[in-house]
């Protein structure tokens, strides 16, 4: 059996004013091409296939357009709920798209056997059995208890999760027993785990205190795909345990990467192989670093693959800590004739207090609270045990009012 991996669409993204329908659109007809191709059987999205719980009109319609264009291939589809999508959205229209044999899972069951799917092969013989585990949000597997410290709910969340998903694979084993004992076992997830690299359009999730689900509380599935996390790779070098990112960058600092979906074949023996299947780039994306008087030449290079139809998104990131009143229109002067359009110019500043407020009149949007209380913290002068401790406390506080939120 062979599945495709994938996760972190976002459709709908506003990147700095602007869209990437058309990103999106192409990225969609190119994997709609690579499943007939490779002989997809089913695709996985493990999550965050909608950039917000409220998604505009066009980005529902490219998810309508891509599930009938799945059924057009014959293979079947799996939609995963992220932390970003909606549960209310994913779930009004499940019924329905299962006649188009896209299978949707937007929140958690009661029942942990409702989350177990049997996955089938083009020929129509099963080929897998899936613990389909979307995002966890702390109200579906725990309740607060009065009176606990950070930590302890840590550990409690900790335990609810990873006895989730052993609920899960227990009944996944019994699904398989009961066709026959030769099918392997895959698992998903929308989270972070220890030891995951992060990028700045990760809105880290801190359910509870709950930092990184460990490695080693995942059950002993043949394959785990895994979402929320953009940049592609291996878990602790583990094989079997993946990201596979997000197919466009949604940040700058993602610009660079090497954007895939995984390849994974499987058969009654286990894991065989997951080969990345490369993204072609669909909008150039690049950063300018440097001295005033390094621009000219960082901003040539970062016109390399803009057009005059698609110009490359640039952001200029000035290193120098001279204020320049007419730093815009300087930069204007040396991008005449090139193919760049520039979203954002910031300035690197030398010390924590300045890079704090530079961070949070320029690019708060794009900071999560965790994020703009780390960087308070990092201003003042308190011993590590001390900030530890304040942030441990601050994540029990935000976790605290998710919880009450209806």
């Amino acid at each position: 059996m062979r599945i495709l991996h994938t996760s972190d669409w976002h459709l709908g993204q506003h990147f700095m004013g602007k869209t990437r329908q058309a990103e999106h659109q192409q990225f969609m007809s190119w994997l709609i091409e690579q499943i007939t191709l490779q002989s997809v059987d089913v695709v996985i999205i493990a999550g965050d296939v909608f950039d917000t719980g409220a998604p505009p009109s066009y980005a529902r319609e490219l998810y309508s357009s891509f599930i009938v264009a799945m059924h057009d291939t014959g293979a079947t589809l799996v939609v995963l709920g992220g932390n970003h999508d909606s549960v209310a959205t994913l779930g009004e229209s499940k019924a329905l798209l299962a006649r188009l044999g896209t299978r949707v899972i937007p929140a958690v069951s009661e029942d942990a056997a409702d989350q177990v799917l049997v996955l089938s092969q083009r020929d129509g013989q099963p080929g897998a059995v899936l613990c389909a585990i979307p995002f966890i949000r702390p109200r579906d597997v725990m309740h607060s208890v009065a009176g606990q410290s950070a930590q302890d709910k840590q550990l409690s969340l900790q335990e609810a999760i990873h006895q989730h998903y052993q609920a899960c694979y227990a009944a996944a084993v019994a699904k398989r027993d009961e066709l026959g004992g030769q099918l392997p076992i895959i698992a998903t997830g929308h989270l972070t785990t220890v030891g995951a690299s992060a990028s700045e359009s990760v809105r880290e999730i801190y359910v509870g205190a709950l930092e990184a689900f460990p490695t080693n509380a995942f059950p002993p599935a043949d394959y785990i795909a895994l979402g929320h996390i953009h940049r592609p790779q291996k878990v602790g070098g583990l094989e079997h345990i993946r990201y596979s990112g997000s197919p466009i960058p949604l940040s700058f600092d993602e610009a660079t990467q090497t954007k895939e979906v995984l390849l994974v074949d499987l058969n009654a023996n286990g894991l065989q192989s997951v080969t990345p299947l490369p993204v072609p780039c669909f909008q150039a994306m690049a950063t300018a670093r440097g001295t005033l008087a390094d621009l000219t030449s960082a901003l040539a290079k970062a016109a390399v693959g803009g057009t005059a139809d698609t110009p490359a998104w640039v952001e200029v990131v000035i290193t120098a800590d001279d204020y320049l009143s007419d730093l815009q229109s300087r930069i204007e002067q040396i991008i005449v004739g090139l193919p760049v359009e520039i979203l954002r110019i910031r300035r690197e500043r030398a010390n924590a207090a300045a890079h704090l407020q530079g961070s949070a009149s320029e690019t708060l949007d794009e900071l999560s609270p965790d994020e703009v209380f780390g960087q308070r913290l990092a201003a003042e002068m308190l011993e590590e045990l001390l900030q530890t401790q304040l942030q441990q406390r601050y994540r029990q506080i935000v976790s605290a009012l998710q919880e009450d939120q209806p």
